[in-house]
Protein backbone atom coordinates (compact mmCIF):
# COMPACT_ATOMS: atom_id res chain seq x y z
CA UNK A 1 0.00 0.00 0.00
CA UNK A 2 1.33 3.45 -0.86
CA UNK A 3 2.20 5.63 2.15
CA UNK A 4 0.04 8.76 2.13
CA UNK A 5 1.46 10.13 5.37
CA UNK A 6 2.32 13.83 5.25
CA UNK A 7 3.54 15.64 8.36
CA UNK A 8 1.70 18.92 8.77
CA UNK A 9 2.86 22.14 10.36
CA UNK A 10 3.83 22.40 14.01
CA UNK A 11 2.29 25.30 15.89
CA UNK A 12 5.43 26.00 17.87
CA UNK A 13 8.98 25.19 16.83
CA UNK A 14 11.63 24.26 19.37
CA UNK A 15 15.37 23.76 18.88
CA UNK A 16 15.11 19.97 19.12
CA UNK A 17 11.72 19.66 17.42
CA UNK A 18 8.09 20.46 18.13
CA UNK A 19 6.05 20.05 21.29
CA UNK A 20 3.54 17.87 19.45
CA UNK A 21 3.49 15.67 16.38
CA UNK A 22 0.91 16.72 13.80
CA UNK A 23 0.04 14.53 10.84
CA UNK A 24 -2.41 14.74 7.99
CA UNK A 25 -3.03 11.56 6.03
CA UNK A 26 -5.24 10.48 3.18
CA UNK A 27 -6.39 6.87 3.16
CA UNK A 28 -5.49 4.86 0.07
CA UNK A 29 -8.49 4.42 -2.30
CA UNK A 30 -7.90 0.67 -2.12
CA UNK A 31 -7.72 0.48 1.67
CA UNK A 32 -9.89 -2.22 3.30
CA UNK A 33 -11.77 -1.54 6.56
CA UNK A 34 -9.22 -1.27 9.39
CA UNK A 35 -9.32 0.13 12.93
CA UNK A 36 -7.85 3.60 12.88
CA UNK A 37 -5.39 2.89 15.71
CA UNK A 38 -4.01 -0.05 13.74
CA UNK A 39 -3.95 2.02 10.53
CA UNK A 40 -2.07 4.88 12.20
CA UNK A 41 0.40 2.60 13.98
CA UNK A 42 1.30 1.19 10.56
CA UNK A 43 1.70 4.67 9.05
CA UNK A 44 3.47 6.66 11.78
CA UNK A 45 6.84 5.74 13.23
CA UNK A 46 6.86 5.24 17.03
CA UNK A 47 3.08 5.64 17.21
CA UNK A 48 2.24 3.04 19.84
CA UNK A 49 -1.33 1.91 20.39
CA UNK A 50 -1.31 3.53 23.85
CA UNK A 51 -0.29 6.93 22.41
CA UNK A 52 -2.95 6.63 19.72
CA UNK A 53 -5.56 5.65 22.31
CA UNK A 54 -4.69 8.72 24.41
CA UNK A 55 -5.00 10.96 21.35
CA UNK A 56 -8.38 9.45 20.47
CA UNK A 57 -9.67 9.81 24.05
CA UNK A 58 -8.73 13.49 23.96
CA UNK A 59 -10.62 14.05 20.69
CA UNK A 60 -7.38 14.62 18.78
CA UNK A 61 -7.90 12.11 15.96
CA UNK A 62 -10.15 13.64 13.32
CA UNK A 63 -11.58 11.90 10.28
CA UNK A 64 -13.08 14.25 7.73
CA UNK A 65 -13.01 16.96 10.44
CA UNK A 66 -14.95 14.83 12.98
CA UNK A 67 -13.34 13.39 16.14
CA UNK A 68 -13.39 9.59 16.23
CA UNK A 69 -12.59 6.87 18.76
CA UNK A 70 -9.78 4.35 18.33
CA UNK A 71 -12.18 1.64 17.14
CA UNK A 72 -13.30 3.70 14.10
CA UNK A 73 -12.62 1.80 10.88
CA UNK A 74 -11.01 3.83 8.13
CA UNK A 75 -12.60 3.97 4.69
CA UNK A 76 -11.07 4.70 1.28
CA UNK A 77 -10.20 8.41 0.76
CA UNK A 78 -10.77 9.35 4.42
CA UNK A 79 -8.88 12.50 5.47
CA UNK A 80 -7.20 11.85 8.83
CA UNK A 81 -5.63 14.48 11.11
CA UNK A 82 -3.92 13.57 14.37
CA UNK A 83 -2.14 15.53 17.11
CA UNK A 84 0.01 13.53 19.54
CA UNK A 85 2.37 14.34 22.37
CA UNK A 86 5.95 13.44 21.45
CA UNK A 87 7.31 10.26 23.07
CA UNK A 88 9.53 10.94 26.04
CA UNK A 89 13.26 11.12 25.44
CA UNK A 90 16.07 9.88 27.63
CA UNK A 91 17.20 13.22 29.07
CA UNK A 92 17.43 13.33 32.84
CA UNK A 93 15.62 16.33 34.29
CA UNK A 94 16.96 17.50 37.63
CA UNK A 95 14.21 18.91 39.88
CA UNK A 96 15.24 22.33 41.17
CA UNK A 97 13.54 24.48 43.76
CA UNK A 98 13.10 27.59 41.60
CA UNK A 99 10.34 30.06 42.59
CA UNK A 100 7.29 30.16 40.30
CA UNK A 101 4.88 33.07 39.91
CA UNK A 102 1.64 31.07 39.80
CA UNK A 103 -1.37 32.97 38.45
CA UNK A 104 -3.84 30.06 38.53
CA UNK A 105 -3.83 26.34 39.32
CA UNK A 106 -6.31 23.47 39.42
CA UNK A 107 -6.12 19.69 39.05
CA UNK A 108 -5.65 19.92 35.24
CA UNK A 109 -3.35 22.87 34.59
CA UNK A 110 -1.29 25.72 35.92
CA UNK A 111 -0.82 29.25 34.54
CA UNK A 112 2.56 30.86 35.23
CA UNK A 113 3.81 34.40 34.73
CA UNK A 114 7.37 33.74 33.52
CA UNK A 115 10.03 36.32 34.38
CA UNK A 116 12.52 37.45 31.72
CA UNK A 117 15.75 35.47 31.67
CA UNK A 118 14.17 32.11 32.52
CA UNK A 119 14.62 29.45 29.82
CA UNK A 120 11.46 27.38 29.34
CA UNK A 121 12.94 23.93 28.73
CA UNK A 122 16.37 22.27 28.76
CA UNK A 123 18.37 22.46 25.58
CA UNK A 124 21.86 23.11 24.28
CA UNK A 125 23.69 25.15 26.91
CA UNK A 126 20.73 25.20 29.30
CA UNK A 127 20.30 21.84 31.03
CA UNK A 128 19.54 23.27 34.47
CA UNK A 129 17.85 26.36 35.87
CA UNK A 130 14.92 26.18 33.43
CA UNK A 131 11.17 26.37 33.92
CA UNK A 132 10.98 22.62 33.33
CA UNK A 133 13.46 22.02 36.17
CA UNK A 134 11.25 24.18 38.39
CA UNK A 135 8.13 22.28 37.29
CA UNK A 136 9.85 18.94 37.92
CA UNK A 137 10.32 20.05 41.54
CA UNK A 138 6.89 21.61 41.99
CA UNK A 139 5.07 18.62 40.45
CA UNK A 140 7.47 15.90 41.56
CA UNK A 141 4.58 13.70 42.82
CA UNK A 142 2.50 13.88 39.62
CA UNK A 143 2.81 10.99 37.12
CA UNK A 144 3.01 13.35 34.11
CA UNK A 145 6.23 14.89 35.41
CA UNK A 146 8.66 12.07 34.69
CA UNK A 147 12.37 12.70 35.18
CA UNK A 148 13.16 11.56 31.63
CA UNK A 149 10.58 13.80 29.94
CA UNK A 150 12.36 17.01 28.78
CA UNK A 151 9.08 18.91 28.27
CA UNK A 152 6.60 17.79 30.94
CA UNK A 153 3.26 19.52 30.56
CA UNK A 154 4.43 22.07 28.00
CA UNK A 155 1.94 22.99 25.28
CA UNK A 156 3.58 26.22 24.11
CA UNK A 157 6.61 28.33 24.96
CA UNK A 158 8.01 31.85 25.00
CA UNK A 159 11.60 32.96 24.51
CA UNK A 160 14.08 33.15 27.36
CA UNK A 161 14.12 36.96 27.46
CA UNK A 162 10.39 37.37 26.85
CA UNK A 163 8.27 37.66 29.97
CA UNK A 164 4.65 36.67 30.44
CA UNK A 165 1.96 34.04 30.67
CA UNK A 166 2.32 30.31 29.98
CA UNK A 167 -0.17 27.49 30.55
CA UNK A 168 1.23 24.12 31.59
CA UNK A 169 -0.78 20.89 31.66
CA UNK A 170 -0.83 18.65 34.75
CA UNK A 171 -2.40 15.59 33.06
CA UNK A 172 -1.92 13.81 29.74
CA UNK A 173 -5.52 14.63 28.79
CA UNK A 174 -5.04 18.32 29.48
CA UNK A 175 -1.75 18.37 27.57
CA UNK A 176 -3.30 16.84 24.47
CA UNK A 177 -6.48 18.94 24.55
CA UNK A 178 -4.63 22.20 25.14
CA UNK A 179 -2.15 21.24 22.41
CA UNK A 180 -5.02 20.76 19.98
CA UNK A 181 -6.27 24.28 20.75
CA UNK A 182 -2.89 25.79 19.88
CA UNK A 183 -2.77 23.68 16.73
CA UNK A 184 -6.28 24.80 15.73
CA UNK A 185 -5.30 28.45 16.44
CA UNK A 186 -8.25 29.00 18.80
CA UNK A 187 -6.23 30.22 21.78
CA UNK A 188 -6.00 33.94 22.51
CA UNK A 189 -2.49 35.36 22.84
CA UNK A 190 -1.78 39.05 23.10
CA UNK A 191 1.66 40.54 23.63
CA UNK A 192 2.86 44.07 24.27
CA UNK A 193 6.06 45.19 22.57
CA UNK A 194 8.05 48.41 22.54
CA UNK A 195 9.41 48.88 19.02
CA UNK A 196 11.69 51.37 17.32
CA UNK A 197 10.09 54.13 15.26
CA UNK A 198 6.61 55.61 14.95
CA UNK A 199 4.41 52.89 13.47
CA UNK A 200 2.45 54.58 10.67
CA UNK A 201 -0.85 52.71 10.78
CA UNK A 202 -2.94 52.46 13.95
CA UNK A 203 -3.40 48.76 13.29
CA UNK A 204 -2.50 46.19 10.68
CA UNK A 205 -1.57 42.60 9.85
CA UNK A 206 1.87 41.21 9.02
CA UNK A 207 2.02 38.06 6.91
CA UNK A 208 5.09 36.22 5.70
CA UNK A 209 6.67 32.80 5.96
CA UNK A 210 9.14 32.49 8.83
CA UNK A 211 12.11 30.14 8.79
CA UNK A 212 15.71 29.97 9.92
CA UNK A 213 17.98 32.43 8.20
CA UNK A 214 20.06 30.83 5.47
CA UNK A 215 22.99 33.03 6.55
CA UNK A 216 22.74 32.69 10.34
CA UNK A 217 21.01 29.62 11.78
CA UNK A 218 20.65 31.29 15.19
CA UNK A 219 18.01 33.73 13.94
CA UNK A 220 14.86 33.61 11.84
CA UNK A 221 13.71 35.67 8.89
CA UNK A 222 10.73 36.28 6.61
CA UNK A 223 10.69 34.58 3.21
CA UNK A 224 8.33 35.14 0.28
CA UNK A 225 5.30 32.90 0.61
CA UNK A 226 5.93 29.36 -0.59
CA UNK A 227 9.70 29.76 -0.92
CA UNK A 228 10.81 28.65 2.52
CA UNK A 229 9.67 28.60 6.13
CA UNK A 230 6.15 28.27 7.52
CA UNK A 231 3.20 30.67 7.18
CA UNK A 232 2.92 33.21 9.99
CA UNK A 233 0.35 35.91 10.75
CA UNK A 234 0.67 38.69 13.34
CA UNK A 235 -2.00 41.34 13.98
CA UNK A 236 -0.83 44.56 15.64
CA UNK A 237 -2.44 47.65 17.16
CA UNK A 238 -0.73 50.85 18.28
CA UNK A 239 -1.25 51.57 21.97
CA UNK A 240 1.06 54.60 22.43
CA UNK A 241 3.42 56.57 20.24
CA UNK A 242 6.29 57.83 22.38
CA UNK A 243 8.52 59.87 20.12
CA UNK A 244 11.09 57.57 18.57
CA UNK A 245 9.45 54.37 19.89
CA UNK A 246 5.94 52.89 19.81
CA UNK A 247 4.14 50.60 22.24
CA UNK A 248 2.13 48.05 20.26
CA UNK A 249 -0.17 45.16 21.06
CA UNK A 250 0.48 42.06 18.95
CA UNK A 251 -2.04 39.25 18.59
CA UNK A 252 -0.71 35.95 17.31
CA UNK A 253 -2.68 33.96 14.77
CA UNK A 254 0.19 31.47 14.41
CA UNK A 255 3.00 30.61 16.81
CA UNK A 256 6.35 30.54 15.04
CA UNK A 257 9.64 30.85 16.86
CA UNK A 258 10.54 34.56 17.35
CA UNK A 259 7.42 35.46 15.35
CA UNK A 260 6.75 38.96 16.73
CA UNK A 261 10.43 39.83 16.77
CA UNK A 262 10.90 38.72 13.15
CA UNK A 263 7.68 40.26 11.82
CA UNK A 264 8.28 43.64 13.48
CA UNK A 265 11.79 43.77 12.04
CA UNK A 266 10.29 42.86 8.65
CA UNK A 267 8.21 46.07 8.70
CA UNK A 268 11.26 48.08 9.86
CA UNK A 269 10.23 48.36 13.51
CA UNK A 270 12.56 46.02 15.46
CA UNK A 271 11.82 45.47 19.13
CA UNK A 272 13.64 47.84 21.46
CA UNK A 273 16.94 46.28 22.65
CA UNK A 274 16.45 43.05 20.69
CA UNK A 275 20.07 42.02 20.18
CA UNK A 276 19.22 39.23 17.71
CA UNK A 277 17.32 41.49 15.33
CA UNK A 278 19.17 44.81 15.53
CA UNK A 279 17.05 46.52 18.16
CA UNK A 280 20.03 47.02 20.46
CA UNK A 281 21.29 49.81 18.21
CA UNK A 282 20.04 53.41 18.19
CA UNK A 283 17.77 53.19 15.16
CA UNK A 284 15.76 56.41 15.50
CA UNK A 285 16.36 59.85 16.96
CA UNK A 286 19.00 62.55 17.05
CA UNK A 287 22.80 62.43 16.97
CA UNK A 288 23.22 64.41 20.21
CA UNK A 289 25.42 62.76 22.84
CA UNK A 290 22.76 63.45 25.51
CA UNK A 291 20.20 61.44 23.51
CA UNK A 292 22.65 58.59 22.94
CA UNK A 293 23.33 58.43 26.66
CA UNK A 294 19.58 58.41 27.35
CA UNK A 295 19.04 55.41 25.06
CA UNK A 296 22.00 53.57 26.59
CA UNK A 297 20.45 54.13 30.02
CA UNK A 298 17.18 52.68 28.73
CA UNK A 299 19.07 49.61 27.49
CA UNK A 300 20.52 49.18 31.00
CA UNK A 301 17.06 49.41 32.57
CA UNK A 302 15.66 46.91 30.05
CA UNK A 303 18.55 44.53 29.18
CA UNK A 304 16.46 42.35 26.83
CA UNK A 305 13.94 42.62 24.00
CA UNK A 306 10.90 44.67 25.07
CA UNK A 307 8.30 41.91 24.75
CA UNK A 308 5.72 40.65 27.25
CA UNK A 309 3.09 37.90 26.81
CA UNK A 310 0.33 39.89 28.50
CA UNK A 311 -2.92 38.00 27.76
CA UNK A 312 -3.61 34.29 27.43
CA UNK A 313 -6.98 32.67 26.72
CA UNK A 314 -8.05 29.06 26.15
CA UNK A 315 -10.87 26.59 26.78
CA UNK A 316 -10.42 24.55 29.95
CA UNK A 317 -9.73 20.92 28.93
CA UNK A 318 -12.33 19.35 31.24
CA UNK A 319 -14.87 22.04 32.19
CA UNK A 320 -14.96 23.61 28.67
CA UNK A 321 -15.00 27.02 30.36
CA UNK A 322 -13.43 29.94 28.50
CA UNK A 323 -10.50 31.16 30.60
CA UNK A 324 -8.76 34.51 30.09
CA UNK A 325 -5.71 35.64 32.04
CA UNK A 326 -4.05 39.05 31.98
CA UNK A 327 -0.78 40.25 33.50
CA UNK A 328 0.90 43.55 34.28
CA UNK A 329 3.97 44.68 32.38
CA UNK A 330 7.12 43.62 34.27
CA UNK A 331 9.05 46.30 36.16
CA UNK A 332 11.92 46.60 33.66
CA UNK A 333 9.66 47.15 30.66
CA UNK A 334 7.35 49.54 32.53
CA UNK A 335 10.37 51.55 33.72
CA UNK A 336 11.79 51.87 30.20
CA UNK A 337 8.41 53.06 28.84
CA UNK A 338 8.11 55.62 31.65
CA UNK A 339 11.64 56.86 30.95
CA UNK A 340 10.77 57.37 27.26
CA UNK A 341 7.56 59.19 28.15
CA UNK A 342 9.42 61.53 30.49
CA UNK A 343 12.10 62.19 27.88
CA UNK A 344 9.56 63.09 25.18
CA UNK A 345 7.50 65.16 27.59
CA UNK A 346 10.51 67.22 28.72
CA UNK A 347 11.68 67.66 25.13
CA UNK A 348 8.32 69.09 24.11
CA UNK A 349 8.05 71.56 26.99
Amino acid sequence: MEDYTEEIEEFDEIEEGGLFEHYRLKVDPGQSALRIDKFLSNQIKNASRSRLQAAADAGCILVNNVAVKSNYKVKPNDEVVIVMDYPRRELKIIPEEIPLNIVYEDDQLIVINKPPGLVVHPGHGNYTGTLVNALAWYFRDLPLFNSVDPRPGLVHRIDKDTSGLLVVAKTELAKTKLGMQFFDKVTERKYQALVWGSVKDDEGTIEGNIGRSLKNRQVFTVFPEGEYGKPAVTHYKVLRRIGYVTLVECRLETGRTHQIRVHMKYINHPLFNDSNYGGNEILRGTTFNKYRQFVQNCFKILPRQALHAKTLGFIHPTTNEKMIFDSELPADMAAAIEKWENYISNRNE
